[in-house]
């Protein structure tokens, strides 16, 4: 079904459907998400489930984690909304609830962090300051796929038990007013697999099952944790893709860990993620059919970042790449996208697998 609407209310209407519960504190460009959800549950609308989610506005956008940290820890299933230094006041729980291993999805509009001055429009200062917290991050570049990569989000939280941060542009694609396809709540209700709610359910804290977490431990037992841990971040990369997989059979959308657009043959290709991949894909569309041979890659799953998924996606006859870093970070060599694309392709040039490529589309 066709709709008329922006990306904060197709993203309230996916995490309201997927959500026992979701915890709010409104925050520019991010508010209209918990307005929306708070919305449905006045009305009483039933969730994919047939109950209806509670939504509590907390008194900070640290009360808010720190509330999805005790819903998931109890065996909900559970979302938040925020934006900018709303995100940084997370932080604490965001390494907590990774580190735990508890399914969450954190919906983001991502904006310009408070520094020399404060801006309320779109970079990614403030999803970047996270990037090290363990959360994995999707990114999306406009209202269609802030709604499919929203339910892509959920889905794929439960089954890798990774929490997931899913970001878009602050008002430049959280305000933007799109006619999309919308996903009905069938859709909605075949990508959740109840085999991995029943799981989340299961490992909920209860007095009838008394477990021991968050326990303080030395640093020989710490690091061997976080060593440990790293098996569900080497497959997280697959359960993304074979996620989006099922979503494009379900509605024909297909998205991938980076997508490639342009000519087959392109020597020089840009690396973008957000909102920005929008106009790049159509300048690269005008030069290429004025005989350019360029390209770009979108990058949709940032953390876990797929050094292989990324080299796959570049054409094999690639001689420069420019990267567009929507962030700052001062006193670093470049900006986190570019270090990573750096990182892979040498990688790839040392290891021999640049000589790999996907076909356009």
């Amino acid at each position: 079904m066709k709709t008329m609407t922006d990306a904060n209310l197709a993203v309230a209407r996916v995490a309201y459907a997927c959500s026992d519960v979701a915890f709010i504190y409104p925050i520019t460009p991010s508010s209209p998400m918990g307005e929306k959800a708070d919305e449905y549950m006045a009305a009483k609308r039933p969730n994919i489930w047939g109950a209806v989610p509670e939504v509590v506005e907390m008194q900070s956008e640290g009360g808010a984690a720190g509330a999805v940290h005790g819903a998931v820890s109890a065996g909900a299933v559970a979302s938040t909304f925020t934006s900018s230094q709303g995100l940084l006041l997370m932080i604490p729980n965001l390494y907590r609830i990774a580190g735990e291993l508890l399914p969450a999805v954190f919906h983001v509009a991502a904006r310009a962090l408070a520094v020399h001055g404060t801006c309320i429009f779109g970079d990614h200062s403030d999803v970047m300051a996270c990037r090290q917290t363990g959360i994995a991050m999707v990114a999306s570049s406009g209202v269609q796929e802030a709604q499919d990569l929203a339910l892509i989000s959920h889905a794929a939280t439960l089954e890798s038990r990774v929490p997931f941060m899913h970001f878009f542009d602050g008002f430049r694609t959280s305000h933007e007013v799109q006619k999309i396809d919308q996903v009905d709540n069938a859709t909605i209700r075949a990508m959740i697999d109840d085999r991995f709610v029943a799981e989340q359910r299961e490992r909920g804290l209860s007095p009838e099952h008394p477990i021991i977490r968050g326990t303080v431990q030395n640093s020989d037992v710490y690091f061997q944790g976080r060593e440990a841990s790293n098996r569900f971040y080497d497959v997280l990369p697959g359960i993304v893709q074979r996620t989006m997989d099922h979503f494009a059979e379900l509605t024909g959308r297909a998205y991938h860990l980076f997508d490639y657009h342009g000519a087959p043959d392109a020597d020089r290709v840009i690396v973008v993620m957000g909102s920005g991949s929008e106009t790049v894909r159509e300048t690269v569309d005008a030069l290429v059919e004025a005989g350019e041979k360029v390209g770009v890659v979108t990058v949709r799953l940032y953390r876990p970042f797929d050094t292989s998924a990324l080299v796959a996606a570049l054409p094999a006859t690639v001689r420069a790449i420019t990267v567009l870093d929507r962030t700052k970070e001062c006193g670093s060599e470049g900006e986190p996208l570019y270090l990573d694309v750096l990182g892979a392709v040498d990688r790839a040039c040392r290891t021999g697998a640049a000589r790999s490529s996907r076909p356009a589309t």
